[in-house]
Order: C-alpha cells, then sequence, then structure tokens
C-alpha cells in the first residue's frame, strides 16, 4: 500500500509533498535549511517497524531492523526522541527563564503521561471486548494482564503509578521518565557537554553492574525499559540535537570514526545472518563473560541496554547521519509517507499502539497467514497514514488562516 502511494504524490501537490517539507530548522551539518527530511524518515521508519513488531507471529516481522543487528526500533524511538527534544528544548534553556523553560518540557511529560493512561484503558477495554463478545479468553492472559484479576486494587494502583505497565507499552513510561529530567540534562549539556555524557555514561555502567532499576509494582522485578540505563541513548541524542541547533555537530564527521562505525554496523549484519559468524561471535562473548566482564558488556539485554545493543544502535545512527546520500534518499517522493508519519509521531504513534491491539485480539484465533496479515498490517498503516495527513493538513490550514487574519 505505502509503494502505491508516492506515485500520487505530485499529483496531490501542496496538500502531501509540501505538508512535509515546509517547516524551517537546522539541518545536521549546520547549514540552515528546510526541516532536515532524515529525522522526520527514520522516526516514521521507526514507527512502521514498531506496529509490524507489535502485532507479533507475522511473517512481516523477519524485514524490520531488529532481523539485521543488534538494535531494533526502539533504539532508534529513543534516540530520536532525544535528538527532537534537544532541537525542540535547547533555545529555551539557552535565553530564557530555567522555570519558563522546564515548565514547558514538564508539560509535555504530561501531556505524555495522559496519552499513556489513554491508551493504557483503550487496550484493556479492547481485550475485554474481545473475551467478552467473541469469546478470546486466551487475550486476557497475555501482555502483562493477569496480574488486574489476581491482585485488582495494587494493580490498579500501579497503572497510574507507571509501576504496572502493560505489555508493549513500555515505552512511553520511559520517555515520560527521561522528559521529566531533561531539564537537569540540559542546564548541565549546554554547560558541560561532555561531563554530561560522562555522568550518563556512568550511570548506564552503575545500573547494569548492581542491577539498578526502577520498581514495578505490584509485580517483582524492574521496568521493561530500564530509564537509568536508557537514559544514556536519550542523552546522546540530546546533546546531538542541541548541536544541531546551534549549526554544529556534537560528533565530529572523520574517516577513522565512520570506517569503524560502518565495520560494527557490518559485523552486527553477519553475526546475525551468517550462522557460523554468529557462533563464533557468540562463543567470544561467552569467554569474555566467563573471564569476569558483566552482563550489560557481553550480552544483549535489552532492560539494561547491554553494550552490543546500544554500541550497534550508536554506530547505526553515526553512520546514517554521515552518508551525505541519506539526505537526498530522505526527500524523494517515495519517501514521504514515512516523513508524514515522522512529523506527527506522538498521534501515530499512540493510534498504532491501539490498532496493534486491535490487530493481536483479531488475530488471536486465526492461523499465521502472509496474505491475511499483510491486509490487516496494511489497514493499521493506512489508518495511521490518513491520521496523519488530517493532523498535518490541519495545522496548515490553521497556520494559513491565522495568516491571513493578521495581514
Amino acid at each position: 500500500m505505502l509503494d502505491a502511494i508516492p506515485r500520487t504524490w505530485e499529483r496531490m501537490g501542496a496538500g502531501w509533498t509540501n505538508l512535509v517539507t515546509d517547516t524551517p530548522s537546522i539541518d545536521i551539518d549546520g547549514i540552515p535549511a528546510k526541516r532536515d527530511a532524515r529525522l522526520d524518515m527514520f522516526r516514521g521508519l521507526a514507527l512502521v517497524m514498531i506496529f509490524i513488531n507489535h502485532v507479533p507471529g507475522t511473517v512481516y516481522e523477519n524485514f524490520t531492523s531488529r532481523n539485521f543487528g543488534f538494535s531494533d526500533a526502539a533504539e532508534a524511538f529513543v534516540f530520536m526522541s532525544g535528538l527532537a527534544a534537544g532541537l525542540a528544548y535547547s533555545p529555551r534553556f539557552r535565553t530564557g527563564s530555567f522555570w519558563l523553560a522546564t515548565a514547558k518540557v514538564w508539560a509535555r511529560s504530561r501531556h505524555l503521561y495522559y496519552i499513556h493512561l489513554t491508551i493504557t484503558l483503550l487496550s484493556l477495554a479492547i481485550f475485554a471486548a474481545a473475551a467478552l463478545w467473541f469469546g478470546q479468553h486466551d487475550v486476557l492472559t497475555k501482555n502483562n494482564i493477569p496480574r488486574l484479576f489476581s491482585e485488582p486494587l495494587a494493580t490498579i494502583i500501579g497503572i497510574p503509578l507507571l509501576t504496572h505497565q502493560l505489555g508493549y507499552l513500555n515505552i512511553l513510561p520511559l520517555y515520560i521518565t527521561l522528559l521529566l529530567a531533561t531539564p537537569l540534562f540540559l542546564w548541565v549539556g549546554l554547560r558541560r557537554p561532555l561531563l554530561l555524557l560522562g555522568a550518563s555514561v556512568a550511570l548506564w555502567a552503575i545500573a547494569g553492574q548492581f542491577r539498578l532499576n526502577l520498581p514495578n509494582y505490584p509485580t517483582a522485578g524492574g521496568w521493561f525499559f530500564n530509564p537509568l540505563s536508557w537514559q544514556l541513548l536519550f542523552v546522546t541524542g540530546l546533546l546531538c540535537g542541541a548541536a544541531m541547533k546551534q549549526g554544529k555537530r556534537f560528533f565530529p564527521r572523520t574517516k577513522l570514526l565512520f570506517g569503524l562505525t560502518l565495520a560494527w554496523v557490518v559485523v552486527a549484519l553477519l553475526w546475525v545472518k551468517l550462522p557460523m559468524f554468529g557462533s563464533a561471535g557468540m562463543a567470544m562473548l561467552g569467554a569474555m563473560n566467563k573471564a569476569g566482564l558483566p552482563f550489560y558488556l557481553t550480552w544483549f539485554d535489552k532492560t539494561f541496554l547491554a553494550l552490543p545493543r546500544l554500541s550497534h544502535a550508536l554506530a547505526l545512527f553515526y553512520v546514517v547521519a554521515s552518508i551525505t546520500a541519506i539526505r537526498q534518499f530522505a526527500s524523494a517522493n517515495w519517501t514521504a509517507p514515512f516523513r508524514l508519519l515522522g512529523r506527527q509521531g506522538l498521534p501515530v504513534f499512540a493510534f498504532g499502539t491501539v490498532l496493534s491491539m486491535v490487530l493481536q485480539a483479531i488475530k488471536a484465533p486465526l492461523e499465521n497467514d502472509p496474505l491475511v496479515d499483510g491486509l490487516l498490517l496494511a489497514a493499521g498503516l493506512g489508518l495511521q497514514l490518513a491520521l496523519a495527513w488530517v493532523l498535518t493538513r490541519t495545522a496548515e490550514m490553521t497556520r494559513a488562516r491565522a495568516a491571513a487574519a493578521i495581514a
């Protein structure tokens, strides 16, 4: 379906292509330009992959990024969230009132909190409806729902405290928490960026070494996305975004660094695609672990963002940001659907999450069928694209009317 959309792009004129290219910004190389298409395109692509991965059991999962390296769309989402936060909020912390700048960031965090509670409630309603009206009681045994029946009062307390998170609804609590800490990150990072990065690395290592995490309640254990670990990815994106806003690069572009990061991306690809190569790599990591290196350096743990995942994600982002041709690729007509999704990232993510829960309920009694699964996923992506278009077009019309009123 997405492949068919670009063929109509030129005919739709300002209604589509212009919608995703008109907002001024500073691009990653420090040149004042129109809105950087790469951020929107890759954010939209990450949203598509998250949606596909959130409807498990389809053949299309095999084509998402997690099958081509150690990291997946979650790492991209968190990094780009930090990047966007650096672009959006750093000017306020450079020149304005610290409290007013903080209030702006915390207002966004509060908005995300309301959205998380809403999609959690909707998800529970979807699974309840599947069980009540269609006899699909198995859906109530998954996604961390059973605790609602075994400990209803404690679970009802845990949901608004963010200490009880449904399966596939874990990333917004992480984002909310990181935004609450963003004023501190920016206050330090705009004055001593290397100090912030060093402290972030230290916190990541301490969290892994001592298995520190925010607690769950009423279940045992900690958050699936541990904020003490994942903050490193967010902070790195934040520092990059703050530098971009001033027309700079936080990480310099050098041939050596590009060569090293590209080599690591290739090694990760071979690792996951060639069994002999992967077996040798696993044996090496096993030997390192036996030699005394901790798990967060020698494994692929997602909760603590283990080093292989973290380093692969950062290497991939550096490679993508360093290839000049990516800019033209991201600006092409056929990538406009991804850019449109990326520009409306939050509503698309929330809507896509609810749709993925609907599709999980629909698929529960069905056998895996590539055709049926493809139609369901295509319908879901089409609805998300329609939402993004409506929201973007409405915003454009509102701005145009306001400009006309002023004139």
